[in-house]
């Protein structure tokens, strides 16, 4: 998939905002479904950051009744994409269909070219009965520290393993370094990129000509409020996204 493709998915001409909801319950989600949809975010994300993913399934199926139509991505908090898949397969065969995983560590390793654990989780990707996108984490927050001279190097292993390679900042709220994403940028040609952590409306042009797709919380939400959505905030950085777009 190219950067192009999976803007037209989305049919953004510039980069693809889609807010992560840290999941409470379904009224949270659903209320928060609903400012982003009416600011005009083609997506969300789902995550669960205070109970396991056991809790978190009901209030995915629930939420996905009530808006069958909304793109919906997930993360289940620390949970390998492999184990992940089956789990998507599942729902997808009860009639809970989810467009898009999201991965903290997609099991590349910099360090050797033969990509053992990734080959394992494409296998598992290919029966699972689940057909999404792949957002797989690389150089990402709270996983193995990558060293800066091998971002490059870990990006190109990463492209033929997922749809969209993403990488943060080094913690949750903390901005990625520009260098850092410029190296990814490199190492993926024209293959799609994501940034997580830290992107907000005062800086997401320092990455806009680089990413393709920020998955935006802190940066979003309102002061002190890891879990709601503040439709300003969210407005004004869909709008410097649109700028973008119609500017290249």
């Amino acid at each position: 998939m190219t950067r192009a493709e999976f803007r037209r998915m989305f049919m953004c001409q510039g980069p693809v905002i889609t807010p992560v909801i840290h999941v409470l319950d379904r009224d949270q989600v659903l209320r928060n479904i609903g400012v982003a949809v009416k600011a005009g975010a083609p997506g969300v994300f789902l995550i669960n950051h205070d109970f396991p993913v056991g809790e978190l399934i009901p209030i995915i199926t629930d939420v996905r009744k009530f808006v069958p139509d909304v793109w919906i991505g997930v993360n289940f908090l620390a949970m390998p994409a492999k184990n992940a898949f089956p789990i998507l397969g599942r729902l997808y065969a009860g009639d809970c269909p989810i467009d898009a995983y999201w991965a903290d560590d997609a099991r590349i390793d910099e360090r050797v070219e033969r990509q053992i654990e990734a080959d394992m989780t494409r296998k598992v990707y290919s029966v699972c009965g689940w057909n999404g996108l792949y957002f797989g984490g690389v150089a990402f927050k709270k996983q193995r520290e990558v060293g800066r001279e091998d971002f490059e190097c870990a990006a190109r292993l990463a492209a033929p393993y997922m749809d969209v390679v993403t990488t943060s900042g080094a913690a949750t709220g903390c901005a990625a370094d520009t260098k850092k994403v410029s190296d990814f940028r490199r190492g993926l040609g024209d293959r799609p990129l994501a940034l997580a952590s830290g992107v907000n409306p005062e800086n997401v042009t320092d990455y806009t000509d680089l990413v393709d797709c920020f998955l935006v919380a802190t940066g979003i939400n309102y002061v002190s409020d890891f879990y709601n959505i503040d439709p300003g905030r969210l407005d004004e950085l869909i709008a410097i996204a649109c700028r973008h777009g119609e500017e290249h």
